[in-house]
């Protein structure tokens, strides 16, 4: 399976991007979807994830400003978020977990500025 995650840059505080996760050699679908990032310094961390029902799950820090998604037609993740903060930016990756391993996308910066 291969990942790649696009859709990330540079927005202000309060802004908002969208990401997106294309999977190709093996389907997304019956499988959970789930975003990561790691931000300098710090652990990689989930941020949120989306179970191949449509179960969602977040982080706590993100609760409410960002929604994943999912569309098994084209293959596709996204992650929608909206009143970006300075302290998400970080390198987001995607990330699915199928014939027993995790599979992770290349990641996308993305950086709030203040």
């Amino acid at each position: 399976v291969q990942l790649q995650a696009s859709g990330g840059g540079l927005v202000q505080a309060g802004g908002s991007l969208r990401l997106s996760c294309a999977a190709s050699g093996s389907t997304f679908s019956g499988y959970t979807i789930a975003w990561y990032r790691q931000a300098p310094g710090n652990q990689r961390e989930l941020v949120a994830r989306i179970t191949g029902s449509g179960r969602t799950q977040y982080a706590d820090s993100v609760e409410g400003r960002f929604t994943i998604s999912r569309n098994n037609a084209k293959n596709t993740g996204a992650l929608q978020m909206n009143s970006l903060k300075p302290e998400d930016t970080a390198v987001y990756y995607c990330n699915t977990f199928k014939f027993g391993r995790n599979f992770w996308g290349p990641g996308t910066l993305v950086t709030v500025s203040s």
